[in-house]
């Protein structure tokens, strides 16, 4: 599949263009996500080389038991059977998602979004191809062109068995499965990530962080959230200088009580968009007491995915850590390492902000579910 993907580079890269144009929504984070470009395929090609080298997640074994009786006992890996994955706008997920699921034992449906077809359908083919090199069924990878209403009634009265669902999009889709879905559902939840400013901060590390964090708005491991210790030394002059750096970068930014009445910035109307997830060049900034309040504040607010302290005191970042309930939590780092190929899996299903089965990124050893061996020789209980 990697050969195919450079093979195929210039064409896909045509084939994407078709669908580009032919995008008429005004949702810049989803137009974003729906680009493919040189470096795009060079991801996918890493994606699913990287993806080759991995073990295989089957079979392994994970406990091992001797009954008293003599009964030898075993739990292994084991392959869930059929995934559904329903995403927007994304053709790299059509690489990762596919390559993952083949090499996990998994047979694969794929529904895209009707604004990526044309790139999804070139990819497809492509991992037919790879299949029948090998003397595989394509039915390990199988594209389903519904509408809304055909995917619909699949979700509700399946045609065929699935065995768990993977919705990866925005909180209508996800809202729209979990109403739905007959089976298991696994949610790639919203990001809303937070980034706290502890008072024993380094400033540069947190303007890097933060900055990095707003440098791809359509991701969901993007910053919109920023709140500042009040005891921060020096904390005006910071956060001119934050505030300044991100409107050189034409993000807007919004701010509490505290931090609108002090900068030129716009004051926020209600509490409640604390709960956004904003995927655009928007950012919310506010000054905060303490890392017990920060930690209470990102519990309630956040969408669970994930969240940083920038901090010189490692005993404060322990324990921001251990509290704040995120499937990934940083010190002193980006929240843009929250991604399968970052974080050392090589790719990713989706980033699960669920606590069953998987948490965080699924990769190739999450996708796999488990069973028990046991050998005897007429033993009865």
């Amino acid at each position: 599949m990697a050969a195919l993907l450079e093979r195929e580079r210039q064409t896909i890269i045509a084939i994407n263009k078709t669908d580009l144009d032919a995008y008429k929504g005004d949702d810049i984070s989803m137009f974003d996500r729906l680009k493919v470009d040189d470096s795009k395929v060079d991801e996918m090609i890493k994606s699913v080389t990287h993806l080759a080298s991995q073990a295989d997640p089957v079979g392994v074994e994970r406990f091992s038991f001797k009954h008293d009786n003599g009964m030898q006992v075993y739990n292994k890996t084991a392959s869930f059977g059929t995934v559904l994955i329903i995403y927007e706008s994304r053709p790299d997920v059509t690489v990762e998602a596919a390559g993952i699921a083949f090499k996990s034992g998994n047979k694969i449906l794929l529904k895209g979004g009707k604004e990526s077809l044309n790139s999804n359908l070139k990819i497809v083919e492509l991992w037919h191809e790879a299949l029948l090199a090998f003397d595989a069924s394509t039915n390990w990878v199988e594209y389903l062109q519904y509408n809304r209403t055909e995917t619909q009634a699949f979700l509700e009265k399946p045609t065929q068995k699935v065995d768990l669902i993977v919705p990866r999009g925005g909180e209508r889709l996800i809202a729209f499965v979990k109403e739905h879905a007959t089976c298991p559902v696994i949610i790639s939840g919203r990001g809303n990530n937070f980034v706290y400013v502890h008072e024993a901060a380094d400033l540069d590390i947190a303007v890097d962080v933060i900055m990095n964090g707003k440098s791809k708005i359509s991701a969901c491991n993007a910053v919109d959230k920023v709140l500042i210790d009040e005891n921060l030394p020096n904390k005006g002059e910071f956060v001119k200088t934050l505030i300044s750096k991100l409107k050189d970068f034409n993000i807007e930014v919004l701010g509490d009580d505290s931090i609108s009445k002090d900068n030129e910035v716009g004051a926020i109307t209600s509490n409640d968009i604390w709960y956004e997830e904003f995927l655009d060049y928007k950012i919310l900034i506010g000054e905060i007491a303490s890392n017990q309040d920060t930690i209470a504040m990102i519990n309630k607010y956040s969408g669970g995915h994930s969240s940083v302290i920038v901090t010189t005191d490692e005993d404060e970042a322990k324990r921001f850590m251990e509290n704040v309930d995120t499937a990934a939590v940083y010190h002193n780092a980006s929240t843009r390492f929250t991604d399968g190929g970052q974080l050392g899996l090589g790719g990713e299903l989706a980033i699960s902000t669920d606590k069953l089965h998987q948490r965080g990124p699924i990769g190739l050893q999450h996708l796999v579910t488990n069973k028990w061996y046991v050998h005897g020789n007429g033993q009865i209980r």
